[in-house]
């Protein structure tokens, strides 16, 4: 073949294969063409037109996150006195505080019991100041945990004193006019149940003696066994405990009326809102002639570090054991370490 042809040739085959070329290129560009959705319609006018497809950047791992440990339970303050939860548990033989401890070097009463004693001063009475101080300590120690393999069961002991001091009364050279005296002993079951939207946490079966250790004209005493339920909603507490007199012979008995004015029972109302502690203990005879109780306010507030400020108010009768038949209206500030319930 003569080189002219074969020139010839290669041209037509070249000619050839870039109208076929051309001819697929434009077919693929009309069905790329066709495509409704964007996203797939630039893909496909990126692959007729020769493009390499980028490959999806792969997500960087995740790091696992760091393990965390679980938030600590906020305990209650019934849960904190009576280690009513797992988490509150300190064993037992440790003293913990049981009612409020508190000192009140100013305390005005406006009425003084000046004639306590039966037969003893006739008329001339004590000569008490209107303004004196206050002094209450309180503790309780859990004895036994899980009396008789009962893990809701728990004895505990308790004692509080409770004194009343003439601190600025120089003409009958500043006494203690009054001591109360309270042992106790506590059989404290720890419950879980709803009561008309409260949550029953307690029940605590006590015995309890209170004396101001004096004798004859001067000595007041009684024995009580008391059924002390404790139930609490929030920051909200309530505390209600019927008691009943452990009878004495009348010759041994003290005070044969004490139940006529401090009752058969009494209700506390507590209230927290951070470190303020709001309180109402209400005692009452239930009659509905000659009805008597008491009414006891109080308020704890922070000062310095774990010391509180203490406010009390009283109304009624039984501020103390020796005025139980005397109705006195009191009031005194001071600090406070602990709150008790």
């Amino acid at each position: 073949m003569k080189r002219g042809h074969v020139f010839g040739l290669f041209a037509l085959s070249l000619a050839s294969g870039s109208a076929l070329a051309q001819a697929v290129a434009v077919s693929d560009w009309e069905s790329c063409s066709a495509i409704s959705a964007d996203v797939d319609r630039l893909a496909c006018y990126d692959r007729v037109a020769g493009r390499s497809q980028p490959e999806a950047a792969k997500a960087p791992p995740v790091a696992a996150a760091p393990a965390t440990e679980p938030e600590p339970k906020l305990l209650s303050a019934l849960s904190r006195q009576w280690e009513l939860d797992d988490e509150a548990k300190q064993g037992a033989f440790l003293f913990r505080p049981h009612r409020p401890n508190y000192f009140l070097p100013v305390k005005y009463s406006n009425r003084p019991n000046n004639m306590p004693f039966r037969n003893t001063l006739g008329r001339a009475g004590l000569g008490l100041d209107s303004v004196e101080a206050e002094l209450q300590l309180s503790f309780k120690i859990k004895a036994l945990e899980g009396v008789l393999g009962y893990d809701d069961l728990d004895f505990w002991v308790g004692y509080t004193s409770t004194s009343y001091w003439q601190a600025y009364n120089d003409t009958i050279s500043s006494p203690f006019r009054e001591t109360n005296y309270e042992p106790e002993a506590m059989l404290v079951w720890r419950t879980d149940y709803s009561l008309a939207g409260l949550r029953g946490r307690f029940i605590n079966f006590g015995l309890v003696h209170q004396s101001n250790g004096r004798a004859e004209d001067l000595s007041r005493s009684w024995n009580r066994v008391y059924a002390q339920f404790g139930f609490e909603r929030g920051n909200l507490a309530l505390l209600v405990r019927p008691w009943y007199r452990l009878p004495e012979s009348d010759r041994k008995d003290d005070n044969p009326d004490i139940d006529d004015y401090l009752g058969y029972g009494d209700l506390q109302l507590l209230y927290r809102n951070g470190r303020q502690t709001y309180s109402m203990l209400v005692r009452n005879n239930l009659r509905s002639d000659d009805n008597r109780g008491a009414l006891e306010l109080s308020w704890h507030f922070p000062l310095i570090g774990r010391l509180n400020g203490y406010v009390q108010f009283f109304t009624g009768y039984g501020e103390s054991l020796i005025d139980y038949d005397h109705d006195q209206q009191t009031l005194g500030v001071g600090i406070s370490l602990t709150e008790g319930i």
